[in-house]
């Protein structure tokens, strides 16, 4: 959330030449609603279960980049969907950077509390650990442009994938 996943997956889309997919916007353009009124209808739980059945259409076709809902590691079955098909990217941000780039979103169905800098810190507690095991490759963001990381990144792929 904030670590700018949909920016940077479409620069790197673009370079690679690949189709690129936001697995949170794909689940809305199913349903037809947005993930905050998924959430309110069916919770986190029934919009992890949409996750997860999101991430393995997405999947199921080869030469894309995808950027995954921040949550979506939380899952055992999304992480080993997303191992087993894809090379996966990490996006480090700290909680100050993710709330500085949120801070006009009110759409963020987990941010609509009272502290949601906390929010974010325990979030990031509990994701970063998972993220940091099962990424391919993790990078910094804070303070960074989009482009001049997309272009490192882009840098340290591995042969097969440029």
């Amino acid at each position: 959330m904030g670590s700018g996943k949909s920016t940077i997956g479409n620069i790197l889309a673009k370079n690679l030449h690949r189709e690129f997919q936001d697995s949170d916007h794909f689940i809305e353009k199913k349903t037809g609603v947005d993930v905050a009124r998924i959430f309110d209808i069916e919770g986190e739980e029934g919009f992890r279960e949409r996750e997860t059945k999101a991430l393995k259409e997405l999947l199921s076709h080869n030469n894309r980049v995808i950027a995954t809902g921040g949550g979506s590691v939380v899952s055992k079955k999304n992480r080993a969907l997303l191992k087993s098909k894809g090379y996966i990217i990490f996006l480090d941000t700290s909680a100050n950077q993710q709330m500085y780039r949120l801070r006009r979103d009110k759409k963020r169905p987990l941010l609509q509390t009272e502290n949601p800098l906390e929010r974010l810190e325990k979030l990031l507690e509990v994701r970063r650990p998972i993220y940091l095991d099962l990424a391919d490759l993790a990078v910094k963001t804070d303070r960074r442009v989009a482009r001049k990381l997309a272009a490192d990144i882009l840098k340290q792929l591995p042969d097969h994938l440029k």
